[in-house]
């Protein structure tokens, strides 16, 4: 039954049409929303990307179109041309609502069976069947929405870094394994049997190299691949804005992107964020926020009670001190009665998640205190912790003791929880801010050695180099990461130019001579040739957009994501490779491995 155009154009898009349209004959094609047969008259909603018009079909105008619309359902896909008339009942609703279109020609250009899942915003169906069918849930206006949405993001940023001496340049998917990241996700050479290469984690070693190629100023919104455990903000596969500068300091890099960001909330939002943006070192949030991407739009920061409770016989509490641990406490202002004994269960169990060994708690009440520990604790600590807390009756105290990761991960978690159950997060507000003086290093108790916080490219700071032998776990970097309401959207550094100076990067980290020539030795022999000082930061586009859409999964705003297995439902990737492919690459399976041997 699928007819051909046959010549037939598109004069207007369903949802532009207005009432000074009305008169004009307009030809629209689309989706079939919905039909409604009345008798004499058949109403179809036409839905295309940018809305719903209503078309009219009616015996007197033609007949032969109206016997066709008795036989379209929904999700058909149509062309009709007609006249835009005034509607004697007007929908509000919609932006087309004072108008429809009395069809004289309809073409049904293909039919559609019933869909798994309804096409509108109100669909509740679940995401797995929502992705398994994702270019019908695409077709939903809220989806359309959000890729609209990102590709304006896109848009801006590219006209805004083209404006500002950027050029695009793109950069090898093809390259070579490195380490210090993520897991890499690596592709069998068939011409090189034996050999591999990996996806781009980021296009990091390149754009390095281009600005020792002199290009100045670099950008590229790339395609980047992690092979790394998910959740509702990662993917195996995302996209940043990345760029990098040359001849700059921090301040250069940090300056750019705020005007970037604050032209993207203009244009997208129609928000004004005002610039510069507040800075916080990493110090400072972990110490406050048990968090290097902390959300500052509520309280609850945490304190330090280790004076206090260095001396204490309770041994939960002195123990972590003399270990070299931490106690540390959050207060949730006024809010003791809204949690029951249960509900203080339940957030200990959620500490657990975070490493915590258990949660402490103290009620203040206008009698006193209420709470387990305080048998444990003499008058005199509690009275320390109470003042320290600057607590009041109706306040609820939470306490955690252990090593400083722990505590800072679950407070710093929990405070976030917290807020979230309290209703605490306007979705309206956007709390931007620089987190800065990244530790160079971290120790990988895995390995048992340092190894790079961001990657080995980092510049210390120069008051730090010093250190780098001696004591590299106190060196700063000159790093930098852009904070959204609690979310990393973006982050970057100083890159090392200094060729003695990235050696002697590499020593600390473990690397010999031979072994970090191996590794990066096309990067370090660019680097003999005149590096100038540069660097750069990236953002994750689609984070970014996530949060601009007040969407809470990144899998909402990436039009044919995957899923927490890093599976595609609807291709059903990844799956297997017939034996001439893998024989080409000179590959064998686990399984195939397993029968030779037997």
């Amino acid at each position: 039954m699928a007819e051909a155009l046959n010549g037939m154009k598109r004069t207007h898009m369903c949802g532009v049409l207005r009432e000074t349209n009305v008169g004009e004959k307009v030809t629209l094609m689309g989706w079939v929303q919905k039909r409604r047969n009345l008798g004499g008259l058949i109403f179809v909603d036409l839905r295309d990307r940018e809305g719903i018009a209503q078309i009219v079909f009616d015996t007197t105008v033609s007949k032969e179109s109206f016997e066709k619309a008795s036989l379209i359902r929904g999700e058909f896909v149509i062309a009709i041309s007609g006249v835009v008339k005034m509607r004697e009942s007007i929908n509000n609703n919609i932006p087309t609502g004072k108008i429809e279109v009395f069809a004289n020609e309809l073409k049904i250009l293909s039919e559609s069976e019933i869909p798994p899942i309804h096409i509108n915003d109100e669909d509740e169906a679940n995401e797995r069947l929502r992705l398994k069918y994702r270019y019908l849930d695409l077709r939903k206006p809220k989806m359309q929405k959000r890729m609209r949405l990102r590709n304006q993001v896109s848009k801006i940023t590219r006209d805004f870094l083209d404006v500002n001496g950027f050029l695009d340049i793109e950069t090898p998917f093809l390259t070579k394994p490195t380490p210090e990241g993520a897991r890499d996700y690596l592709v069998p050479s068939r011409v090189n049997k034996g050999k591999f290469y990996a996806l781009p984690q980021s296009p990091q070693l390149f754009k390095q190299m281009l600005m020792v190629s002199g290009f100045d100023k670099y950008y590229q919104i790339v395609r980047c691949f992690r092979d790394e455990d998910l959740r509702a903000d990662r993917q195996p596969e995302f996209t940043q804005i990345d760029m990098e500068l040359s001849f700059v300091e921090e301040n250069d890099v940090i300056e750019v992107n705020e005007k970037l960001l604050k032209r993207i909330f203009k244009e997208v939002l129609n928000k004004e964020i005002e610039i510069p943006f507040k800075r916080i070192t990493y110090k400072e949030a972990m110490e406050r926020y048990g968090s290097d991407k902390p959300d500052t739009r509520f309280g609850f920061e945490l304190k330090l009670l280790n004076d206090e409770l260095k001396s204490s016989e309770f041994k939960v509490f002195s123990s972590a001190i003399e270990n070299g641990g931490s106690v540390r406490a959050i207060n949730i202002n006024g809010q003791a009665d809204t949690f029951s004994r249960k509900n203080i269960s339940k957030l200990e169990s959620f500490a657990k998640t975070y490493g915590a060994k258990g949660l402490a708690w103290m009620k203040i009440t206008d009698e006193g205190i209420t709470s387990p520990i305080a048998k444990f604790l003499s008058e005199t600590e509690i009275k320390l912790i109470l003042d320290k807390m600057e607590a009041k009756s109706g306040d609820l105290i939470l306490l955690v003791a252990d090593k400083n990761s722990v505590v800072f991960d679950s407070l710093g978690a929990l405070r976030s929880e917290i807020a979230k159950k309290l209703n605490l997060l306007d979705k309206d507000e956007y709390d931007l801010l620089w987190v800065t003086e990244f530790p160079l290093y971290e120790y990988d108790e895995e390995e048992n050695r340092f190894v790079a916080k961001h990657h080995p490219f980092t510049s210390p700071m120069d008051e730090d180099i010093e250190l780098l032998e001696s004591n590299p776990e106190k060196v700063r970097a000159k790093a930098y990461d852009i904070v959204l309401n609690g979310f990393e959207i973006g982050g970057g550094s100083i890159r090392i130019h200094n060729s003695d100076l990235q050696k002697k990067m590499f020593k600390a980290l473990g690397f010999t001579d031979e072994e970090a020539y191996a590794k990066f030795g096309f990067l370090l022999d660019a680097f003999k040739y005149g590096t100038p000082p540069h660097g750069g930061l990236a953002f994750g586009l689609d984070r970014l957009v996530m949060l601009l859409t007040g969407s809470e999964n990144i899998r909402e705003v990436i039009a044919f994501p995957k899923t927490q297995n890093a599976t595609s439902l609807l291709t059903d990737a990844p799956g297997p490779a017939d034996k001439k492919q893998l024989d080409e690459l000179g590959v064998k399976t686990i399984e195939e491995s397993s029968d030779i041997d037997e």
